[in-house]
């Protein structure tokens, strides 16, 4: 099976059409999503209803609890509030209820699906350490588990030393985020996972910033900040 995980949307549409076509052209066989569906940027609604129809398997991300129903808005940094208060005015009661539904954690292909960690998925934990990292496989059965959270993409084995995927080890894969990108590079990030020839690839593709960025400047209710770092990659 020819697995893509997108993760960390944010409510950019550039982005993930751009996403959506790279993967058409590239005909996998399923799509999954680690959540932040919403969040930061401009378009939460159209968001939605594409991850909600292209998407085999979505799992539950911070921003997503925040824009639904406002659990956990205080723990997110003021942008962030703002942004998702904005989102939320902008969704139907049916796509909040979308938001609020959507699982933990999810299992398919021998890989776990979380947005931060599948030791305490709810806690909303960034992963920044290896030994914080290393604690995790204790927490998944399966020979892979894809994260997000943090926007950064990384891959990380259970022994040291290792940095690409290899059948015979197992793996915590961060796949970056579709939606704002903050490692220093404007280019939007996803994973494709081969299940068969156990292989991973993190796709790295530019997208038009500058309009995602328009949007945000334009939208009522949207700091600018926020277009600066979809600009930076910050």
């Amino acid at each position: 099976m020819q697995l893509a995980v997108l993760s960390d949307i944010h409510s950019n549409l550039e982005a993930l059409e751009r996403t959506f076509q790279a993967l058409d052209e590239r005909s996998v066989d399923a799509i999954v999503c680690l959540g932040d569906v919403v969040g930061y940027n401009a378009d939460p609604a159209a968001c939605v209803d594409l991850v909600r129809e292209r998407c085999a398997a979505v799992v539950q991300g911070n921003h997503d609890v925040a824009v639904a129903d406002g659990g956990g808005l205080g723990a997110l940094p003021p942008d962030g509030q703002t942004a998702a208060r904005h989102n939320h005015a902008q969704l139907s009661a049916a796509q909040r209820t979308y938001l609020a539904e959507r699982p933990l954690t999810h299992t398919v292909a021998n890989c776990t699906l979380v947005h931060a960690t599948p030791q305490a998925p709810a806690d909303w934990t960034r992963l920044t350490a290896y030994p914080a990292a290393q604690e995790q496989f204790d927490h998944f059965n399966t020979d892979v588990c894809f994260i997000g959270h943090t926007h950064s993409p990384a891959v990380m084995a259970d022994t040291l030393g290792v940095f690409q995927v290899r059948a015979g080890h197992r793996y915590l894969i961060n796949v970056g985020s579709v939606g704002q990108p903050r490692d220093g590079t404007r280019k939007l990030s996803f994973g494709l996972f081969d299940t068969e020839a156990f292989a991973y690839e993190n796709v790295r593709l530019d997208y038009d910033v500058a309009a995602a960025a328009r949007k945000i400047r334009s939208a009522e209710g949207l700091p600018n900040r926020l277009a600066d770092r979809l600009e930076h990659g910050t």
